[in-house]
């Protein structure tokens, strides 16, 4: 089986410690055909394991443009030191993180996704639609169920 188209990019971030402190963070932004409504965000945070983050494209997408998102993440386009940058507010158990990407290098990357899958093909790509269809295509057993060879249930023959 041959590996599901993807796009990935390599960024840094920025780790918004305080108004006056933050940290470089490097970042990878993935995108699988076979999973179309997710976007993937791997942070490596200088420990051995990477911080993986997965959420839905949209919001992204939606996020470059205006405020979105509530609960664990949010997402808002706003400007420092006139760069345009993208802010991704993420709430975990293991705690809260506020991180700055660079507007431009985050659109163009989704840009890419947009082309790899449009938005509204992505129930398309899952293979969706065709499965919904063979499970709801009458087989001959349900032909029969169809044709309701028994008597109904109203004959009030003492059961409840």
């Amino acid at each position: 089986m041959h590996p599901s188209p993807a796009v990935e990019r390599e960024l840094e971030l920025k780790l918004v410690l305080s108004p006056e402190r933050s940290i470089a963070v490097p970042a990878r932004l993935a995108y699988r055909a076979d999973d179309p409504y997710a976007v993937h965000i791997t942070f490596h945070t200088g420990s051995h394991t990477p911080v993986n983050w997965t959420f839905a494209r949209e919001l992204l997408v939606e996020g470059v443009f205006r405020p979105c998102g509530h609960g664990d993440v949010r997402v808002w386009p706003t400007k420092v030191d006139g760069t345009s940058v993208l802010c991704m507010a993420l709430s975990s158990p293991d705690g809260d993180a506020l991180l700055e990407a660079p507007s431009a290098v985050v659109s163009a990357w989704l840009e890419r996704t947009l082309r790899l899958v449009p938005p509204g093909t992505e129930a398309d790509r899952l293979g969706l639609d065709a499965a919904l269809a063979e499970l709801l295509a009458p087989t001959p057993a349900d032909e029969l169920w169809l044709r309701d060879p028994w008597p109904s249930d109203e004959s009030g023959d003492g059961e409840a």
